[in-house]
């Protein structure tokens, strides 16, 4: 199988980045390499991580565009190209990918959403505001689901979800450890399902 090269698009610590790029080190991961890494956050922790392994990494942020998505996504396009990407992934990516970026790439982004869709997702739906959505309404389970990007928040198909009780002690501090574990595992399995397809 030829190399599918991967961007991860990431805002916060990289625990993600980290998983899909330790699968393939580790060799469980085939045929794909994470070829670049993309940030909005200057001080990610994903471009820490990055830096450490040798991997190209570029920070984006509208602000650095004078607020202007259009500019935006034409420069994140120019560096996708450049990298001569395959395949986006986004691993707590916290901005909307602009629309020129969606129809460049059609089927060939995909996201992990710490809920089972097409149940607390939607603009605004992201970290602790998702758990505390699962505590509010009583779910006896939960879980992480990788699905397909679209111009939408979190309406693309579900390539795979797996699921976790909610028990009566749960917070929305331990529900997210337990949904974060879940991601870290099937990440990875998910990409290997996709680049299947590519």
């Amino acid at each position: 199988m030829e190399n599918i090269r991967i961007a991860v698009l990431a805002s916060g610590k990289g625990s993600n980045l980290k998983a899909i790029h330790t699968a393939i080190v580790e060799g469980s991961l085939t045929g794909a390499s994470v070829a670049l890494v993309i940030s909005n956050n200057s001080t990610a922790g994903a471009l820490e991580y990055a830096k450490r392994h040798d991997i190209p990494s570029l920070h984006f942020s509208a602000f650095k565009f004078g607020g202007d998505e259009q500019l935006l996504g034409q420069a994140m396009l120019e560096a996708l190209r450049d990298a001569k990407i395959d395949l986006i992934v986004l691993a707590g990516y916290m901005k909307k990918l602009p629309d020129t970026v969606v129809e460049a790439y059609p089927r060939r982004i995909i996201n992990v959403h710490p809920a089972l869709l097409p149940k607390h997702g939607g603009a605004g739906m992201y970290g602790a505001n998702v758990h505390n959505a699962v505590l509010a309404a009583g779910d006896a389970i939960t879980g992480a689901t990788v699905h397909y990007v679209d111009k939408e928040y979190d309406t693309g198909d579900v390539i795979l979800q797996e699921s976790c009780d909610v028990t009566p002690d749960d917070t929305a501090e331990t529900l997210a450890k337990k949904v974060r574990a879940i991601e870290h595992r099937i990440y990875p399995l998910a990409i290997a399902v996709v680049i299947n397809d590519l």
